[in-house]
């Protein structure tokens, strides 16, 4: 990797333009304390002292994007109910752009509601539709991202999947058709229902477990060959130019054509990760969108995504920590 000047490169962040479409979520926290159990019931009471609500699922990609201070937006088709609105004001409070948001009385806005008691977790209460969308939600999500692409131009677009219905296989095949048409880089954290459906994107970024369970393969050590193999096999499927395949502890493989590597992993303190493969997700989509260098795309998700495993619960980058990380890891 040549040297680059990574102060003007994180800089250059506020110039990139990036919408994210799939599953957004309203994640409740609810934190309270046990001091007995329910005459009712052989069942702790909890007796609230806060709640906490927070951006999830696809959102917190954009969260991410925000935190690194590129212009970001969010496309997806949620609920026109309370959890939306409340969800809608979280975005604008991080400066997302909400307004390629299709609302709908069809759908419900997904919430997961989490109880917790001295820092455990008691109970999740999950209110969603994971049901493909309609026909006619799907049509208003693909004229929203039409509209996008042709008002905002984005430089780069990241489908955030969750099985949660947005992504449905005509949302991600006219969604990447628009892409290629105007030039706009298209990068995927896909799931296992919709795996080989994201034909012709630009870099497909599953964690090692997707692959082997979307390939069906049973592999016990991770080497050069065997992930080389892998993409083999990933882009005879969906013909994509890059793959970038995490790898949790032993860090991250990437490989275009015929150059490949494996970063390893820096040592961290891991205390949680959740929300760990959005932060990757992100902050690659967002190196390659203002370098087109796969190797420094691949060496800066790395050190983010070890970074926030060292937050508890889903959090989002920090920008400041990342660069003083890149600068004494990549020097």
């Amino acid at each position: 990797m040549s040297k680059i000047d990574l102060d003007k490169l994180f800089a250059g962040f506020s110039t990139i333009k990036a919408g994210v479409i799939g599953d957004v979520m309203l994640d409740i926290y609810w934190w309270g304390h046990v001091e007995r159990i329910s005459p009712e019931a052989p069942v702790p009471v909890v007796a609230l002292d806060k709640k906490e609500h927070r951006i999830g699922g696809a959102g917190n990609v954009a969260l991410n994007l925000a935190a690194l201070g590129a212009h970001v937006s969010i496309l997806s088709v949620m609920g026109d109910d309370e959890n939306g609105n409340t969800l809608t004001e979280l975005f604008n409070e991080h400066h997302i752009n909400t307004a390629w948001i299709a609302r709908q009385s069809s759908r419900i806005t997904t919430a997961k509601t989490r109880i917790i008691s001295r820092n455990q977790q008691m109970m999740r209460l999950d209110a969603e539709i994971t049901k493909d969308l309609s026909a006619d939600d799907e049509n208003a999500l693909i004229e929203k991202v039409r509209q996008y692409i042709t008002s905002e131009q984005p430089q780069v677009i990241i489908f955030e999947d969750y099985n949660k219905g947005v992504l449905t296989e005509r949302v991600i095949k006219e969604v990447t058709a628009l892409c290629k048409k105007q030039g706009v880089i298209t990068t995927v954290d896909p799931k296992r229902k919709n795996f080989f459906s994201y034909e012709g994107v630009d870099i497909f970024k599953p964690n090692l477990k997707e692959v082997k369970d979307g390939l069906n393969l049973l592999i016990d050590e991770v080497n050069l060959p065997t992930l080389n193999d892998i993409h083999q096999q990933l882009q005879k499927k969906l013909g994509h130019s890059i793959s970038f395949i995490t790898l949790s502890e032993k860090g991250v493989f990437y490989q275009e054509n015929s150059t490949a590597k494996i970063i390893p992993s820096h040592l961290r303190n891991i205390a949680d990760v959740s929300g760990a493969g959005d932060t990757v997700i992100a902050v690659a989509s967002l190196i390659y969108a203002a370098t087109k260098s796969i190797d420094l795309m691949a060496e800066v998700a790395n050190i983010a995504g070890g970074l926030v495993c060292e937050e508890v619960g889903t959090a989002a980058v920090n920008k400041e920590r990342l660069l003083h990380e890149c600068k004494l890891l990549l020097a």
